[in-house]
C-alpha cells in the first residue's frame, strides 16, 4: 500500500519513536541492574555486618565467663594460675558462639595462650604470688559471610568482596570485697571462730570437727542459710545456689537433713551416687580439681593439710590440686553404689569447690561472719570416723584463700571475682 506523500513525515516519526523507546527499555535494564546489584551489596553489607556483631556479643560472653572464672582464682597461692586458666577455659568454653554453635562452627576454643595475668600495676606476671588480673582475649577468624562472598563470586572482586571476617574480644577481672555471699548451709560457732582467731597464726590450718562418729555435738551444725529445714534446699545450697546480702536466723542443727545431705556434700572430691551422666557427674555438679581425702591417717599431724610439708608421700592440698589427683584413698568410699571421676575430668571440670565460705553464727543464730574452710573428707554412710574441716582464717581477710559469687560492690565482705573491662 502506497503512503500518500503528505503523510510520509508522520511515518517516519512513528518509526523513529518507536525505536526511542527500544533504546529506552535496554537503558532502563541496564540501569535496574546496577541498581540491584548496588541494593544486593547494601543488603550484603548489612546481613554480614549484622551476623559479625552477633557472633561478637557472643564471643564477649565467652570472655566475661572466661576472666570471671579466672579472676575467682588468683588468692596468692602457688598453683593459683594453674586453677585460674583452667576455670578460665573451662567457663569460657562452656558458651556457644558464631550463632550458637557448640563447637564454634569448628573454630579452635579458648587455650591457654589466651588468658594471661597481670600484677597490680598492670603488668604481665606469671607469678601466682603477685597475679591480682585475670585477661583473657581471643580473635575468631574466617567467619563465613554470606551475601558478600556471593557479590565476591558475581563481581571477581574478592578482595573487595571478602567471603569471610574476622572479630575480637576482651575481658579482664580481679577479685573485689562483695556486698553478699554465698557459704554452704554449715554454721560455724562464734565462740570457737573467736577463740582460733586469738591463737598464734590465726588458727589458721587447725582441724576441726564438722561430725562425729558419735552422733555428738560439735561446734557445727546443719543450717539452711534460707531458715528452712527442707532437704532440697539443703541440696541446693550444698551445690552453692544460695547468695545473700542478709540470713535468716540460722537454727543449729536443722533436722531431717544431714544424710540426704552427704550425697551432695560428696560431689566436691568428684564422688557420684550411681554411674556418671549429663544429670549425675561433673558437667551437672562440678568437682574440686583435687578429690584427695586427708585423715587422721593419711596426715597424722591433723594440721595444715591445705599448703604444709608433705608427709611421707603425701603432698598437701595445693600440690594434689596442681597435678589434679583423683580421689583416694579406698574411693569410691560407699563401694560399688558411687562412682569417682578421674584426673582428665577433674582437670576439665573442676573448679574451686573445697575452699568454702560457712557462716560463723552466734548464740542467738545471727550471722555474724564468715570462716575460709577445706573440706577434707567426704561423708560416708554410716559415719566411721569424726569429718575434719580445717580452719584457713576470716574469709573477708584480703589473702583469704576462699572466694564467693556473690554480688560485688561491698567494702569488707569475701571476695568476689568483677570485670574492670
Amino acid at each position: 500500500m502506497k503512503i500518500h506523500p503528505l503523510k510520509w513525515p508522520l511515518a517516519r516519526s512513528m518509526r523513529g519513536s518507536a525505536a526511542a523507546l527500544r533504546r529506552q527499555h535496554g537503558a532502563f535494564l541496564i540501569t535496574f541492574a546496577l541498581l540491584m546489584l548496588f541494593l544486593l551489596g547494601f543488603m550484603g553489607i548489612a546481613l554480614d555486618i549484622g551476623r559479625l556483631f552477633v557472633v561478637k556479643t557472643e564471643l564477649q560472653t565467652a570472655m566475661d565467663s572466661c576472666a570471671l572464672a579466672a579472676a575467682r582464682e588468683l588468692n596468692g597461692q602457688t598453683d593459683a594460675i594453674d586453677r585460674a586458666q583452667s576455670a578460665g577455659k573451662a567457663s569460657g568454653n562452656d558458651n556457644n558462639t558464631n550463632l550458637q554453635s557448640s563447637n564454634w562452627n569448628g573454630a579452635d576454643k579458648i587455650a591457654s595462650a589466651n588468658i594471661s595475668f597481670l600484677d597490680k600495676n598492670y603488668a604481665v606476671t606469671s607469678a601466682s604470688a603477685s597475679a591480682q588480673y585475670a585477661e583473657c582475649k581471643y580473635t575468631m577468624n574466617s567467619i563465613k559471610l554470606w551475601l558478600l562472598q556471593t557479590m565476591g563470586a558475581f563481581t571477581g572482586d574478592s578482595a573487595t568482596w571478602s567471603s569471610t571476617g574476622t572479630v575480637g574480644a576482651r575481658a579482664v577481672a580481679t577479685r573485689a570485697p562483695s556486698q553478699s555471699a554465698c557459704p554452704i548451709p554449715v554454721q560455724f560457732k562464734k565462740t570457737k571462730f573467736d577463740a582460733l582467731n586469738s591463737s598464734p597464726g590465726g588458727g589458721k590450718g587447725t582441724w576441726i570437727v564438722a561430725l562425729t562418729k558419735s552422733g555428738s555435738g560439735s561446734d557445727f551444725g546443719w543450717a539452711n542459710l534460707d531458715g528452712s529445714n527442707q532437704a532440697p534446699e539443703t541440696w541446693s545450697e550444698l551445690e552453692g545456689k544460695y547468695c545473700s546480702t542478709q540470713f535468716p536466723k540460722l537454727p543449729i542443727g536443722t533436722s531431717g537433713v544431714v544424710a540426704s545431705a552427704f550425697e551432695y556434700w560428696n560431689h566436691r572430691f568428684g564422688i557420684y551416687k550411681g554411674a556418671i551422666n549429663t544429670t549425675n557427674g561433673p558437667t551437672a555438679s562440678r568437682p574440686d580439681y583435687t578429690g584427695y581425702i586427708y585423715t587422721s591417717t593419711n596426715w597424722p599431724s591433723q594440721f595444715n593439710a591445705y599448703n604444709g610439708p608433705a608427709s611421707g608421700s603425701i603432698q598437701n592440698f595445693i600440690t594434689q590440686r596442681q597435678s589434679f589427683t583423683p580421689c583416694g584413698p579406698n574411693c569410691p568410699i560407699n563401694g560399688s553404689n558411687e562412682t569417682a571421676v578421674n584426673s582428665n575430668q577433674l582437670q576439665s571440670y573442676g573448679a574451686d569447690r573445697r575452699l568454702v565460705l560457712v557462716p560463723v553464727v552466734d548464740g542467738t543464730g545471727n550471722v555474724v561472719n564468715f570462716a575460709c574452710m577445706l573440706m577434707l573428707q567426704p561423708i560416708p554412710q554410716p559415719v566411721k570416723d569424726d569429718i575434719y574441716l580445717e580452719y584457713r582464717g576470716n574469709a573477708t581477710d584480703l589473702d583469704s584463700p576462699c572466694t564467693t559469687t556473690g554480688l560485688a560492690g561491698g567494702t569488707n565482705g569475701p571476695l568476689v571475682p568483677v570485670l574492670v573491662r
